[in-house]
């Protein structure tokens, strides 16, 4: 019988061929990891790319489904790096692409919403990195944590949860016009008591 971890393996991989099981990113924060690769020289971004290996799953005609760093790897992308290291967490290739999207779901290794928080198909997953769509309120979402407004939580895709707990409350034009002052407005209403079911929430509870 095999071990939980049988199938991990680390392997190096074109960029372009990766995956995505989500359908945004957050395009703020793909431009803070562009700028960070930036300001690495030679050694320091070979050493990047030999220790940030992107989680996979092996799926449906052999390809390489990752399941996290979606913001890096479109950074990446952008600033021209072709290979990346790829760790494979599962080889679910012999299943059928049904089961398999059902397993992946199962798992909470796939994300398939849209810009708008509304469910898709698992079909209109974008093919590579660069199609992925950029949903502002991703932005915010990350940004909001980064300065406290909630606690780092290992639940996937948690600032995904906290971008539609914002969309309804922030003007996408304010988010859009001026980052930090939609960060200003989601972060007075992060601690809110509504916002209590949300993963890393830091308010207090009501008093019985």
């Amino acid at each position: 019988m095999q071990g939980p971890t049988a199938d991990v393996r680390l392997i190096t991989v074109k960029l372009e061929t990766l995956r995505p099981t989500q359908v945004t990113v957050g395009y703020h924060e793909v431009e803070v990891k562009r700028e960070h690769w930036k300001s690495l020289d030679k050694k320091g971004r070979a050493q990047a790319i030999s220790t940030h290996w992107f989680p996979a799953v092996l799926g449906p005609e052999r390809q390489h489904f990752i399941v996290d760093h979606h913001h890096l790897g479109l950074a990446l992308v952008e600033e021209g790096v072709s290979e990346v290291q790829l760790m494979v967490q599962r080889d679910l290739s012999w299943l059928d692409p049904v089961i398999f999207w059902r397993m992946m779901e199962h798992c909470q290794w796939v994300h398939p919403f849209g810009a708008d928080g509304t469910r898709c198909d698992y079909d209109d997953l974008p093919k590579t990195l660069t199609e992925l769509v950029d949903d502002p309120y991703r932005s915010l979402a990350g940004a909001l944590r980064h300065v406290g407004g909630y606690a780092k939580d290992m639940a996937p895709f948690s600032e995904f949860l906290w971008a539609d707990y914002l969309r309804p409350r922030i003007p996408e034009k304010r988010v859009r016009k001026d980052f930090d002052k939609a960060l200003a407005a989601a972060l007075a209403c992060a601690h809110d008591h509504e916002a209590r079911y949300l993963p890393g929430w830091a308010g207090k509870t009501a008093a019985r």
